[in-house]
């Protein structure tokens, strides 16, 4: 067998179905197009519009391939343990729409495995299996030489795909490569579908024929469509002699990092073996999953994304790996993968600052974890950790369980495994059934009202980007999420028209209002959304008349709206230009919402902005727009933008064609919006605020021109108000204002002082009613009418000046029901047997109060002021 490197095995597969007639499509984002989905598990899933025919193919190609890049984490805990399982991994697969069936998908994956021009496998080691009724695919593999002995029927557990109950489904045939007998079971029984080692599946050609029916029944789909997948590293593993995914190029160079990072030997320690494979997956998935635009946080796929963050860092640190080491993975990984994925390249830095301020958030994490161990197992009952405890250390703190258990062995403590497992289980379950539930969920959004419009109509033609007003025909009417003929006069709907100059809200733009008159109705638009890529849909309400379908109108937006929106548009472009200029090259933008009167622009950075950041984000901006730069709007295709430097959003979706909005040299930015002329229309950007929203992502808001001026005039109006209480010049108002803040701070801080003080007289009367304590120093047992722990002390200072000889005193003081204690003596007094704290821990139980201190002054607050005498009574007890 020849040795192929997974890149030219990946290149190889593309290629062949090339020249069978297939299109090579780029790997989609691992946050999918549907909403249903939390990330891309399957090549199969940017193809399901086509498969139910929602969407047609392009009739020029017999299907389509891809190396899709996928995620799965339902079996984390297999991940590093077994030579076959990883969180991230590519899929080679090819993709018919009802155009090749069974026979030439058959033909085609046996050259492609045999051929010595491809992978070159040799036969006699290949073995495939069937659906147990599929007599057809048996009869295809024979035809092509395949021994019968070769070929093993299983049944629907194994060799019938489904989505779910019901939709798409049919039998699959799959492609073992026999790894020789040293691997396997040893039993004379061994074949594929067996659960040893020995049989490799390594291609799964799926044969969606049917539509699964409510009684069980299997109805034919409208075209018989293929889905296949072969695990990039499976096959890599085969070509490349070994048996173990890790071992392969491409994951054993990551290997190679953890070794070099730990100064450690793989293959010497099971245990270092485990973490460094767990290292080398993880660091690929968290990798592609930021470049992709996921970000840390609690849900989602954000969670997925820390967990296997922290997962691999805590087991970095198991190794002895001190400080963030993460991004030593990245660097690998972009000289890796960065040629067939850019996305990791044109990112690299926003990887980079993002991990690692997620590996810094992580060790205060780590503390937090390590102090719910301690107080768990200085409470702990028993010699037993449970596992409900185990569990939370191991899913909210990252903590793995085998170092929750090292540690609980140190103090002769074991850890409940069975209720841990049981947790683990749950939690497995639970995710199980959200894939589950996500695959059905996924084909069942197709078919509603919007998708069946645009596969009849087709999309609307936008004319918006040149013209405000446009005749056109309306194609179809929607009410209450059915499709209806006419809507008549006070009745609210949706109007899609054949062409329209109303943008529909993308790309955090919002949608074109305006009007939309024909000879007999006039409709008011309130909203235009794209409920269907490509689709616009009218948001309306008939002000008189009935519109019909068919009708011809003239559709007008709101102009004076629409400018306001175009000039916030294209502000955000500037904006995200001058940050990257202020903040450094991280800077990426993670949402927006462009309005007429505001803008709201997210991005990354991990700290809040100074204010003379802001100031400087403004000046770099206004002064770029001051120099009345025209724009420049074009299309071409994704590769050349790329190559000009045209900044692509983060984690957004590009088609082949891309429209480019270009400022000059200052922002080249991938943008389907609207977009001013001439950088001068903006007139001014004002940002009014700068908040974080999540982990390690801040935004701005800020206003233009009109709104700019509106903001401005408001705030000049709350100026002029101020200064006119203030009795001071306009622009004086801050020395003013913290001129009275000072006197009114002092004159509180008096009055406080004053309710606080303590008579002179009422003093003396302490001293003079003082009592001899057990160790014959004077002591002071009283209530005073104080109210903070200051003032006490403040008397007690007062008490020892009057006082004839050195002693002590116990001083309570109340304030709404809470209590203040105070218990203090002098050098003399503590060498006599007074000790100020335990005076204190005796009495504060008294007033539900607990503190501390040393022999010579000791305070405690409470919480029960009908404590008090009892507590004078303890302290009268104790020292008299």
């Amino acid at each position: 067998m020849k040795y192929m490197t997974t890149a030219e095995i990946r290149e190889k597969y593309l290629q062949f179905f090339e020249s069978v007639g297939c299109k090579r499509l780029p790997s989609s984002s691992l946050i999918p197009d549907d909403p249903s989905l939390l990330l891309t598990t399957a090549g199969m899933v940017q193809f399901k519009p086509y498969f139910l025919h929602v969407k047609e193919f392009d009739d020029a190609y017999e299907g389509a391939t891809t190396v899709q890049k996928c995620i799965r984490t339902n079996d984390i805990e297999n991940i590093g343990v077994t030579g076959r399982h990883l969180s991230f991994f590519e899929m080679l697969g090819n993709f018919s729409f009802g155009k090749y069936f069974k026979k030439e998908m058959c033909a085609w994956a046996y050259e492609f495995s045999t051929n010595p021009d491809y992978l070159g496998l040799p036969a006699e080691r290949l073995y495939f299996t069937v659906f147990e009724d599929d007599d057809e695919t048996i009869e295809i593999w024979k035809s092509l030489g395949v021994p019968e002995d070769h070929i093993s029927r299983l049944g629907e557990d194994d060799n019938f795909w489904r989505a779910g109950p019901t939709g798409p489904c049919g039998p699959c045939s799959e492609l073992y490569f026999d790894q020789g007998p040293e691997v396997g079971c040893g039993s004379p029984d061994c074949k594929p579908g067996c659960d040893c080692d020995r049989f490799l599946e390594y291609w799964n050609c799926v044969f969606t024929q049917f539509d699964g029916q409510e009684d069980g029944t299997l109805a034919p789909l409208k075209t018989n469509n293929i889905d296949t997948g072969m695990g990039l590293e499976r096959i890599a593993a085969i070509m490349q002699g070994v048996t173990n995914n890790y071992d392969t190029d491409v994951l054993r160079s990551l290997v190679a990092v953890g070794e070099r990072l730990a100064k450690v030997e793989y293959k010497t320690d099971p245990k270092v073996d485990k973490a460094l494979r767990i290292m080398a997956d993880h660091s690929r998935s968290v990798t592609f999953m930021i470049a992709d635009g996921i970000l840390p946080s609690n849900e989602g796929r954000g969670y997925v994304l820390r967990r296997l963050l922290r997962r691999a860092v805590m087991k970095g640190h198991l190794l002895g790996i001190e400080g963030p080491f993460l991004n030593e993975y990245v660097d690998e990984i972009v000289k890796l993968m960065g040629h067939v994925y850019p996305e990791v390249v044109d990112n690299r830095e926003t990887i980079r600052v993002m991990i690692e301020a997620e590996e810094n958030r992580f060790g205060k994490t780590l503390t937090q974890g390590q102090a719910f161990l301690e107080d768990a197992l200085n409470t702990l009952e028993g010699t037993v950790l449970p596992g409900d405890q185990a569990f939370k250390l191991h899913d909210t703190y990252g903590f793995p369980i085998e170092v929750t258990e090292e540690i609980c062995e140190e103090r002769g403590i074991a850890v409940d495994m069975d209720g841990f497992q049981s947790c683990m289980a749950e939690q497995k379950e639970r995710a199980r059934a959200a894939t589950k539930d996500d695959a059905e969920a996924a084909w069942s959004t197709y078919g509603s009202v919007h998708s069946e419009l645009l596969k009849e109509l087709g999309a609307t033609k936008f004319v918006g980007y040149d013209q405000l007003s446009a005749e056109a025909q309306v194609k179809a009417i929607v009410r209450n999420g059915e499709r209806v003929d006419q809507l008549a006069d006070g009745e609210d709907g949706e109007v899609i028209l054949c062409q329209t100059p109303f943008y529909a809200e993308m790309g955090g733009e919002v949608g074109d209002t305006g009007t939309i008159e024909s000879a007999t109705a006039k409709l008011t638009v309130v909203d235009t959304k794209a409920p269907e890529k490509g689709l616009s849909a009218h948001r309306v309400h008939v002000e008189e008349g009935v519109l019909t379908v068919g009708d011809k109108v003239t559709a007008t937006v709101d102009g004076v709206r629409r400018g306001r929106i175009t000039r916030n548009h294209t502000a955000t472009h500037v904006l995200h230009s001058a940050l990257r200029q202020v903040l450094g090259e991280h800077v990426a933008q993670k949402g927006s919402y462009v309005g007429p009167d505001r803008l709201r622009f997210d991005f990354t950075h991990f700290q809040a902005m100074t204010p003379e950041q802001i100031a400087e984000v403004e000046r770099v901006s206004n002064e770029f727009i001051m120099q009345a730069v025209p724009t420049n709007i074009y299309e071409t295709s994704l590769d050349q933008a790329r190559a000009n430097g045209v900044t692509a959003l983060f984690g957004e979706k590009y088609g082949d064609v891309v429209r480019v909005v270009e400022a000059g040299e200052f922002s080249r930015e991938l943008c389907g919006g609207c977009h001013v002329a001439n950088t001068a229309e903006i007139g001014l950007i004002k940002i009014t605020t700068e908040t974080s929203v999540a982990a390690g992502v801040r935004r701005i808001e800020a206003v233009t021109s009109f709104g700019a001026l509106e903001y401005l005039n408001n705030l000049e109006s709350e100026l002029k108000a101020t200064a006119a209480l203030l009795r001071a010049p306009l622009f004086s108002v801050a020395e003013r204002t913290a001129a009275n803040l000072k006197a009114a701070k002092e004159a509180a801080q008096k009055a406080k002082a004053a309710a606080n003080a303590v008579s002179g007289g009422a003093l003396d009367a302490l001293v003079a009613n003082a009592q001899t304590a057990k160790g014959g120093y004077p002591v002071i047992i009283s209530q005073i009418a104080v109210t903070d722990g200051g003032a006490m002390r403040q008397a007690w200072d007062e008490l020892r000046a009057k006082m004839a000889q050195p002693g002590a005193v116990v001083l309570l003081g109340e304030n709404d029901g809470k209590v203040v204690l105070l218990a203090a003596g002098t050098d003399e007094a503590v060498a006599a047997g007074f000790n100020a704290g335990q005076v204190i821990k005796t009495i504060a139980p008294a007033v539900k109060g607990g503190g501390g201190g040393k022999p010579t002054m000791a305070q405690a607050g409470g919480k029960n002021a009908a404590g008090i005498p009892e507590a004078l009574k303890l302290a009268q007890d104790m020292l008299l």
